[in-house]
């Protein structure tokens, strides 16, 4: 019976997981107006300095977001955004201008919508800072998410099984620090970064036997909407780069004509990118810098072994099944070269990157959570390494692994937002082997027994 269940389910993999996204959307929608937060506010952490970027070009038009932190902190102590200045007299921002942007229609709808409520006597302020507002930005990611996660699925689905693929994007979606991101924290940037990146990948590979411009044009405005999103995901041009390579080494075209194409994508991403620029040389009086200072990142002293391992946010330790999927690598490359290799090297990369920088674990996180925009990479390695090896090939055993991860990780996901909203008898903040490991199979237990009752 549970298996005919599943079977359905594997037919229908768009609805699954859009049915995901709508669930997400209702959990969301519920827990922000059902169980606000003490200090009222939707959008909190990063998040805030992503919404002042969507809301200042709104109804200010500008860069400028020290009446925007005014309006979000209320009687809160915003700390350094609401005290420090720059040398333009502008508050700080050090996110990325790319989330607000994708977030804007949404924005805008809820705009619209407030404005019509109110014409039959509803009283919703119309300042950017209402609950319709904040809640956009929120359910724009989920649904960025969502999109994301679906463009995973359609690359895994070409390249091997649809069944595996099903599985394999299930778990680096739900099993994975995303599903944190998509669901309690959706106005960070990640959201929208497993979208963008998985819109470059699909796009690249779907275009591959093209050698127009005009593919190249595609590419470097897609490289310069990833570099929007998050600045350190500009890592994904590997992909065309290792693709111009490989086309070098095996004859395929000439250095001239690689050149020329490297050469239009890059003034494609350059233009995509001038927003941000544009950004930065208001608030800062520079058009390229690294916000958070000089020393954010050390380049020369990589902490590869605890970015992986440690018991604080590692991404193999708080994420198992993403070490699964890693040996995955392996297979795609068998499969396809280029794709294998851009895929390694992409994730090399972003290892070293999240390694050398200051706060390598990533400051207050569910996981290991500047890594989910390569869920698609993952995805796909994922997919090669169960569509490869014969014990993978059993159905079954593919379903049940697949299910005991995702229910694993969604206990502790339980675990950690128990202790973040204060229930600190119930459940511990992961910081050691048996918290991260063991602490969330015993949360069931203690919610039926300990969890406090009216």
């Amino acid at each position: 019976m549970m298996s005919n269940t599943l079977e359905h389910f594997e037919r229908r993999p768009y609805t699954v997981i859009v049915a995901i996204g709508i669930i997400f959307s209702v959990a969301y929608l519920m827990a922000m107006t059902l169980f606000p937060r003490e200090h009222g506010r939707i959008i909190d952490g990063d998040g805030i300095q992503y919404y002042a970027y969507v809301r200042s070009m709104v109804f200010d038009a500008d860069f400028n977001f020290s009446n925007d932190y005014q309006l979000l902190y209320g009687n809160d102590d915003g700390g350094v955004w609401t005290t420090t200045r720059t040398s333009t007299d502008y508050a700080i921002n050090l996110m990325a201008i790319g989330p607000a942007l994708l977030w804007l229609p949404a924005f805008l709808l809820a705009y619209a919508t407030s404005w019509s409520i109110n014409l039959f006597g509803a009283q919703i302020p119309l300042d950017g800072i209402a609950l319709p507002f904040q809640l956009s930005a929120g359910l724009a990611g989920i649904a960025y998410a969502t999109a994301g996660t679906c463009l995973c699925f359609r690359i895994a689905k070409h390249l091997f099984t649809a069944e595996s693929a099903f599985w394999a994007v299930l778990v680096t979606w739900l099993a994975s620090p995303a599903i944190y991101y998509s669901l309690s924290a959706p106005a960070y940037s990640h959201a929208t970064s497993l979208f963008a990146v998985a819109l470059f990948v699909d796009s690249w590979y779907r275009t591959r036997e093209r050698t127009e411009l005009t593919r190249y044009i595609l590419l470097g405005v897609l490289t310069g909407l990833v570099t929007l999103v998050r600045w350190q995901d500009a890592i994904i041009v590997l992909f065309p780069l290792t693709e111009a390579a490989y086309g070098l080494l095996t004859r395929k075209t000439t250095f001239t004509v690689t050149v020329q194409r490297l050469g239009v994508m890059a003034g494609a991403a350059a233009l995509t990118f001038t927003p941000q620029m544009l950004a930065w040389y208001a608030i800062y009086g520079q058009l390229l810098l690294t916000p958070q200072g000089t020393d954010f990142m050390r380049w020369t002293d990589p902490q590869v072994l605890s970015v992986l391992f440690s018991w604080n946010h590692g991404l193999f330790s708080w994420t198992p099944g993403l070490l699964v999927a890693s040996c995955g690598l392996y297979w795609l490359v068998k499969r396809d070269t280029v794709l294998g290799l851009a895929s390694v090297l992409v994730v090399f990369t972003a290892i070293y990157i999240n390694a050398s920088v200051e706060d390598w674990w990533a400051g207050e996180a569910f996981g290991a959570r500047r890594f989910i925009s390569y869920t698609v990479l993952f995805a796909i390695a994922l997919t090669a390494l169960t569509s490869s090896l014969d014990s993978f090939r059993r159905p079954n055993w593919i379903r049940f692994a697949a299910i005991c991860l995702i229910v694993s990780n969604v206990l502790f996901m339980t675990q950690y937002q128990l202790y973040m909203r204060g229930y600190d008898n119930l459940a511990s903040y992961p910081t050691t082997a048996k918290q991260v490991l063991l602490e969330r199979f015993l949360i069931p237990w203690r919610l039926v027994t300990q969890f406090p009752r009216e």
